[in-house]
């Protein structure tokens, strides 16, 4: 079971609308990799995991399936990029594996640089 913790992961649903400006989910701080798969439709997609070591610019699209045989792809398709920002992530595909129009996509994102206290609090910069 996950579950979020605040500064350091977030987990929970975003619905896609089919555009090339897709939705935009809020972390709280930015992601060091996403993973997300649709749950509404019958045609099952596969998970998807982006992160900002092998693909470090946006849009963000070296994507890792590893439901998959051949899990690793070096993005040349950009069929499932989104832009990993200060605060959280952008979809930027209207790819129905992430952004389906009205299709609910389940992601957990973890930070960049977490900066959590041991209290499960943000730690405030001094």
């Amino acid at each position: 079971a996950f579950h979020s913790v605040q500064g350091y992961s977030k987990i929970g649903t975003y619905t896609g609308n089919a555009s090339t400006d897709g939705p935009f989910i809020y972390t709280g701080f930015k992601p060091a990799w996403v993973l997300w798969k649709e749950t509404t439709s019958s045609n099952t997609n596969d998970w998807y995991v982006l992160d900002n070591k092998r693909d470090p610019f946006n849009i963000t699209d070296a994507v890792l399936s590893p439901n998959l045989n051949s899990p690793e792809s070096d993005g040349s398709g950009s069929y499932n990029g989104i832009d990993i920002l200060s605060n959280g992530f952008k979809v930027r595909t209207s790819n129905a594996g992430n952004n389906r129009s009205g299709g609910t996509y389940i992601y957990m994102a973890f930070a960049q640089s977490p900066l959590v206290a041991t209290n499960n609090v943000i730690a405030l910069a001094r």
